[in-house]
């Protein structure tokens, strides 16, 4: 079986945004029945097919790392935030202050010594750019709890979060969803595609290095047999997975 290549996606909010039911939607293509509270960070994993139906069609698999949002675990989470090939943004469409939060999470990503880069600053003067730099990494903005919103107001969230928003700073694609509804990500719909765009964004930008000059870079070295044919195990690259909670805890949702 041929080896098969990998990327990492962070996907960071504000606690009870919903990142880990989003995580689980992308993953599995099913709505998550009982979310719990993320301690630390957790990780599900997409199968992914590269520019799908065109010649350059290739399988990887995104790693999304859902970062868990609480304030007590800020001055140790940035252990989570290195690679990152690419960010996922999430924010909860009937709170708009985690809306405005997304320029601090992202600050907090790309500032590599894991300081508050925004601390007594006007957040909303912020320009992504600054910290983007020559890093270009891809970013996707997500909001969640669509199903919250009453008809009369889910217009005018959506066209507020389009407006002067982070995703049009950073010149990213947002996506609003039910996470709850597995046909908020099904193959064919608007939302699905902007999700394969980014992934494949998000591979380009790790694999198509100009400095190196190789397409593909190969993290699966080794193979086992299996019931079901040959699989690759994956070779630690970072020490992080040792500190990962695989299973969050769970506590119930308000």
């Amino acid at each position: 079986m041929a080896a098969i290549d990998k990327v990492r996606v962070l996907v960071v909010g504000d606690s009870g945004v919903g990142k880990t039911s989003l995580t689980h939607l992308i993953a599995n293509n099913e709505p998550l029945t009982s979310p719990g509270w993320t301690v630390g960070c957790s990780v599900e994993v997409k199968l992914h097919e590269y520019k799908e139906g065109t010649p350059a069609q290739n399988t990887f698999f995104v790693e999304l790392w859902d970062v868990g949002g609480s304030i007590s675990h800020k001055n140790t989470r940035s252990v989570f935030y290195n690679p990152t090939h690419g960010i996922i943004l999430v924010h909860d469409l009937t709170n708009r202050k985690s809306q405005e939060n997304l320029q601090r999470w992202l600050a907090e990503i790309l500032n590599k010594d894991g300081k508050d880069a925004l601390k007594g600053a006007d957040t909303m003067d912020m320009d992504p750019e600054q910290f983007l730099g020559s890093t270009q990494i891809p970013i996707l903005v997500i909001g969640t709890k669509l199903d919250v919103l009453d008809e009369s107001h889910k217009q005018k969230i959506v066209n507020r979060t389009s407006a002067g928003g982070i995703a049009e700073q950073c010149g990213a694609d947002e996506i609003c969803l039910n996470c709850h509804e597995s046909r908020s990500l099904a193959a064919g719909t608007t939302d699905s595609v902007k999700l394969a765009r980014f992934f494949d964004k998000v591979i380009e930008r790790k694999y198509h290095s100009r400095d190196t000059g190789r397409k593909y870079a190969t993290n699966y070295t080794t193979s086992m047999p299996g019931s079901f044919g040959t699989f690759p195990i994956l070779q630690p690259q970072n020490p992080t997975f040792g500190y990962l909670n695989a299973n969050p805890v769970t506590e119930s949702l308000s």
